[in-house]
């Protein structure tokens, strides 16, 4: 694996700043491949993709099959940040840990009540109206069925929708991986059961790890291991084991596919999945964390190279890379992004990327205090415990 380190320690904003703006230009970037084949993708692309595509369909981009009414490319983020920026404004009003109870008090309101800008529809419209079956389950669940938030995952499709947002998650309990996990399989809970839910956590814990200064790619997926369960850390520890052996890729596509395969409920038809996909398991794992962990291995951790490699791995390439970028953000900074991408991404999707850096920057920094005052209290109520005659 790459043991390459960082030759300085980046500041806490550069890290919550390249995270998220990596992730949301990886998921603009996979939009509009999202679904596909490699083999599919140098068709229609004479070639791997190097950057901002347009639609798939072109200008029939809002009738054409699977894809209509959305406009994927030309550097629309998806759902993936969407649901990245709604979990934000979460951390923006309770300014603390989140749990299952957040998630219906205040996640699921907003994404039924505030209307906002979708770049894939080219219109104000509720984010309700743009996210994916299994995040409106979460309206069903706790909105409309009162269900008990902390378990009301149970039942929906079992994906990787709850992973694909919990970069802020890591970011809030940045350096602290365990706490990460803990704190976004609470979180999750409301959302997705077993190994979707899992991989929400690991997720979690990895872009929390790739805050650890002197971190690396190796580092950060030894943490992911070390929090693991089930067929996630077999996934990881599998896709892990043939990165090592790739340093481009190109070369690294359908070995990584291959050694993720086993593993993945969806089948080799990502359009057509299989009778067992998306159902509960301890023996299977979400595609896209070990995926994204691998092209980071692949990479080196080099933002360019490691977001290429998702969104070029095609099938749920948007969300790929945008838990890809997450990392490689984190690892680098803001820096490390193309400055050229984030532009496009930021102007075509009519969003300002820097503000949910930064006002997750502020609550990170609001949490930290909290949890310094709670575990000096801790630690005198001990002292106290144990000192006691």
């Amino acid at each position: 694996m790459t043991t390459t380190t960082l030759a300085t320690t980046l500041a806490l904003d550069d890290r919550i700043t390249g995270s998220l703006i990596g992730a949301a230009v990886g998921d603009a970037l996979g939009g509009p491949v999202e679904g596909y084949s490699p083999e599919q993708i140098v068709e229609r692309h004479g070639g791997r993709i190097n950057g901002i595509v347009g639609p798939w369909n072109g200008e029939a981009w809002r009738t054409a099959r699977p894809i209509a009414p959305y406009h994927k490319g030309d550097g629309h983020i998806t759902d993936d940040t969407l649901m990245t920026h709604a979990l934000i404004r979460v951390y923006a009003t309770v300014r603390d840990h989140l749990d299952a109870y957040a998630v219906a008090d205040h996640l699921v309101p907003d994404l039924m009540s505030s209307p906002r800008w979708i770049p894939e529809l080219e219109a104000e419209a509720l984010p309700l109206q743009r996210v994916f079956l299994a995040e409106k389950w979460m309206v069903a669940r706790l909105h409309y069925g009162h269900n008990d938030p902390r378990e009301a995952g149970a039942g929906n499709i079992v994906n990787c929708g709850a992973a694909m947002y919990m970069a802020p998650v890591g970011l809030v309990n940045a350096a602290h991986p365990e706490a990460a996990y803990a704190e976004a399989i609470d979180i999750a809970g409301a959302h997705q059961s077993s190994y979707g839910r899992e991989g929400a956590g690991v997720f979690a814990a990895a872009v929390s790890a790739a805050c650890v200064p002197g971190a690396t790619p190796a580092s950060v997926v030894d943490t992911a291991l070390s929090l693991a369960k089930d067929g996630t850390q077999s996934a990881i520890e599998a896709v892990a084991e043939a990165a090592a052996r790739y340093s481009d890729f190109e070369s690294a596509l359908a070995p990584l596919r291959t050694a993720v395969a086993p593993f993945d409920t969806v089948g080799p038809d990502y359009r057509t999945p299989s009778l067992a996909a998306r159902r509960p398991s301890r023996l299977h794992s979400i595609e896209e964390l070990p995926i994204a962990l691998g092209m980071l291995l692949v990479g080196g951790g080099d933002y360019h190279n490691t977001v290429l490699g998702a969104i070029n791995y095609g099938r749920d390439c948007d969300s790929i890379a945008t838990m890809a970028g997450a990392i490689a953000g984190a690892l680098h900074g803001e820096s490390a992004i193309p400055g050229e991408w984030a532009k496009a991404v930021a102007e075509a999707s009519r969003l300002d990327l820097h503000a949910p850096a930064r006002e997750l920057a502020a609550v990170t920094r609001e949490v930290f205090t909290r949890d310094t005052e709670r575990r000096r209290s801790h630690e005198s109520a001990f002292e106290t415990l144990t000192e006691a005659r």
